[in-house]
């Protein structure tokens, strides 16, 4: 396959190629088995490969410092679609997590799985199945994308391929436990102080998404380029602080976002009791008898639309919002400072920019 010079159709094109492959693989264990790996395709499927195109502008940001880069090389675009199946996988999990019925405006992975027990008519509890079934699924996701990223590492030479691996380690490692600590957050708010809540929700912000879905990619395509120290720190002082913003405006989304823009719906976070920094600030502005309120209304998944708009406006009236629309504009204006002066290509550091753009200045 030659590489598309588009790199989303060139990741989504790696993708089929590897699920093709993990079909024929499993061809002959049974319509059990080929259900499982279609809901796994069917969870790499959409999105728009925000992670898998950090990867490559990544490797781009280095690659053209000092040469004129063509289309990135097969082990980076197997780098880039290997991220996206980790995304994949953390998403199936994050669903059942939050118990969310939706996902990219379809059926969430266990709602599917649950619904094809129904529709088999199959013994058993259908919803327990769907949640054990997604379980597995993401474990597989994970497999598939350890699978995908070792064998582009093979074209790979070996001091790029083992720092590459390094970073995907870690990213692997810190959104695991940033997870834990965003669920460990819903319970443990209750015992420490409202003015560490936000400052908390910051560190969930960085370990959950700002480093596994900006900096982490972008480290690991820089280190399939060979990247030097000084290039691999000024990409990660870009990609933290985008990270961060990124995560604040997906914050924002999940309380105010329009279901038709963001696949879920309005004031999900809400109902899942997201203790998010919005959260945290809305909080800090609140009477004691107010924010007993909204700790009783955060987390139940019966809100109303009317108390979804209640709390909508009081968030509002607190200035949490401005006050994070302020902070996801600090940010920015620091990954914009981070890229200043450092041997990057010219035209891939705009690039870096845009992407930063369009992952912080999303509508709601």
């Amino acid at each position: 396959m030659s590489a598309s010079p588009d790199p989303v159709e060139a990741i989504s094109q790696r993708l089929d190629i590897f699920v093709s492959a993990q079909r024929l693989l499993s061809a002959d264990l049974g319509a059990e088995a080929a259900l499982f790996i279609e809901a796994a395709a069917a969870a790499v499927t959409g999105g728009k490969r925000l992670r898998g195109r950090f990867c490559v502008a990544g490797w781009r940001a280095v690659e053209e410092a000092d040469r004129p880069a063509g289309p990135p090389p097969a082990e980076v675009v197997a780098a880039a679609a290997a991220l996206e199946i980790f995304h994949a996988a953390a998403l199936v999990h994050d669903d059942i997590i939050d118990n969310s019925d939706t996902r990219r405006g379809r059926p969430a992975a266990h709602r599917a799985l649950e619904e094809s027990h129904r529709r088999s008519a199959w013994a058993g509890d259908a919803a327990a199945f769907g949640r054990s079934s997604a379980i597995l699924l993401g474990d597989l996701l994970v497999a598939w994308s350890d699978d995908l990223f070792e064998e582009g590492l093979a074209l790979a030479q070996m001091k790029p391929a083992s720092t590459a691996r390094s970073e995907y380690a870690a990213m692997r490692r810190e959104v695991t436990i940033g997870q834990f600590l965003d669920v460990a957050e819903e319970s443990a708010f209750r015992t420490e102080p409202d003015e560490r809540h936000a400052e908390r929700a910051l560190r969930v912000a960085s370990l959950k998404s700002a480093r596994y879905s900006i900096q982490q990619p972008l480290a690991i395509g820089a280190a399939l380029a060979g990247a030097d120290a000084a290039q691999t720190a000024a990409l990660a002082a870009f990609g933290h602080p985008v990270g961060m913003a990124f995560q604040l405006r997906d914050d924002v989304l999940g309380v105010f976002g329009d279901e038709r823009e963001t696949g879920k719906p309005s004031g999900d976070d809400l109902r899942e009791g997201k203790r998010t920094v919005l959260i945290a600030y809305a909080r800090e502005s609140l009477a004691p008898p107010a924010r007993r309120i909204v700790d009783e209304m955060l987390g139940d998944p019966g809100l109303q639309p009317d108390q979804i708009a209640a709390l909508q406006r009081t968030i509002v009236e607190s200035g949490a919002l401005e006050r994070v629309e302020s902070l996801i504009a600090d940010y920015a204006r620091e990954a914009e400072r981070a890229l200043s002066g450092v041997r990057l290509g010219n035209a891939a550091v705009g690039e870096l920019r845009d992407l930063a753009r369009a992952a912080t200045v999303r509508v709601t």
